[in-house]
């Protein structure tokens, strides 16, 4: 089964090409589930080989607390809490990423599905949310250490004495569920069958939106599939405005094609708002590659022309005054605009120290030299 993560820049028109590249797939034969956290009505009704689901952030965020207290009530009740009921809870700022993160993960195991097409948030929120995962499963790794559980033959005991579940106990329990969990969303999103396609109305404010989800899609070595240039206009126009504007759109559609090898695929603006699956049909984007690869990020042995090992790390588009870069013992903290991400070192890194950095045609090349007091000596 394959995911096709669909977002771009706000009101670029994403919900309902995420609809039309359904639809299209159903028609070619293609068992297909729309998953969407749009409140409003779908874009196209459910019919053979397509189904639809929606988020519903507030149900997921009472039935999650509502779930949590119950594991907890022991512990509750020592303290003397009241245990809230779902009818009073309400939604807390970033329910939302957690229940589409949830639903992308139910998605994946749906049977009986060739192709789950996600309609995900404008670009930015969909590049936090897609590294949430694995940053909170380094959280849980930091705060909540799993050699701290060495000790958890001893719980039954104190539990038996205290006359309640140790609080380090359930904590510990937590935490393990929610690494599985976050495991579980990860491994959806970081799979070989996993890729994401932006859409966005060519223009100068898309092109920087897009530059810089890019470097944030990049950063997580999230893959891009394709780019639906949305809304593209008919040339030859007697009217100035409407000339200028066409023209403006293919300008920046052909230098997105010219950029790198990322499929750009134009889809016509219809004069109105689509409606109906003959209007999805009629903007349904070009067929694309399904999948792009992860990008990778080598390690490069220079030790007999320079001394030194260069980690390359791909970052199109990027300037050398929004990167920031740390080392810190055997992690690397990467930062481009505004997004950050702390990466392991891989081990042969980790006995060096850096030297030095540069970024060179979209690339960033990070110098290491061997540390002499950890680098194994050759006779």
């Amino acid at each position: 089964m394959h995911t096709l993560l669909v977002t771009g820049p706000g009101g670029a028109g994403r919900t309902t090409v995420a609809a039309a590249t359904a639809l299209a797939a159903a028609r070619q034969g293609h068992r297909v589930l729309l998953l969407s956290a749009d409140p409003g009505d779908p874009p196209v009704a459910p019919r053979d080989g397509l189904r639809f689901a929606r988020v519903d952030s507030g149900e997921e965020f009472r039935q999650e607390l509502v779930s949590l207290q119950e594991r907890g009530s022991a512990l509750l009740g020592m303290l003397g809490a009241r245990p809230l009921i779902a009818d009073e809870l309400t939604e807390l700022p970033g329910a939302e990423q957690f229940a589409l993160l949830r639903a992308l993960r139910r998605a994946a195991a749906e049977p009986a599905t060739d192709l789950v097409v996600v309609d995900m948030p404008p670009l930015h929120q969909a590049v936090a949310t897609l590294a949430l995962p694995a940053q909170l499963r380094r959280y849980l790794a930091r705060l909540l250490p799993a050699e701290r559980q060495a000790a958890r033959a001893l719980r039954p005991v104190l539990a038996q004495l205290a006359g309640v579940p140790m609080p380090a106990q359930w904590l510990y329990e937590a935490a393990a569920r929610w690494d599985e969990e976050l495991a579980a969303v990860q491994a959806v999103i970081e799979a070989p069958t996993t890729s994401i396609r932006l859409v966005a109305e060519p223009g100068p404010a898309a092109d920087a939106a897009l530059r810089l989800g890019r470097l944030g899609l990049a950063l997580q070595q999230l893959p891009v599939s394709a780019l639906v240039a949305n809304r593209m206009l008919p040339g030859g126009s007697t009217d100035p405005w409407l000339a200028g504007l066409a023209a403006q759109r293919e300008e920046y559609a052909a230098r997105w094609a010219g950029e790198d090898d990322l499929p750009v695929l134009p889809v016509p603006h219809l004069g109105r708002d689509p409606e109906g699956p003959d209007d999805l049909a009629a903007i349904a984007p070009a067929p694309a590659p399904a999948t792009a690869p992860r990008p990778d990020w080598t390690v490069e042995d220079r030790l007999a022309e320079d001394g030194v090992l260069l980690w390359r790390v791909p970052l199109p588009r990027a300037e050398k005054r929004e990167l920031e870069l740390i080392r810190r013992g055997d992690e690397l903290l990467l930062a481009v605009g505004p997004y950050r991400r702390i990466v392991p070192l891989p081990a042969v890194l980790r006995r060096c120290t850096v030297s030095g950095a540069a970024l060179t045609a979209g690339e960033l090349r990070i110098r290491f030299t061997p540390d002499p007091g950890l680098w194994p000596r050759t006779t």
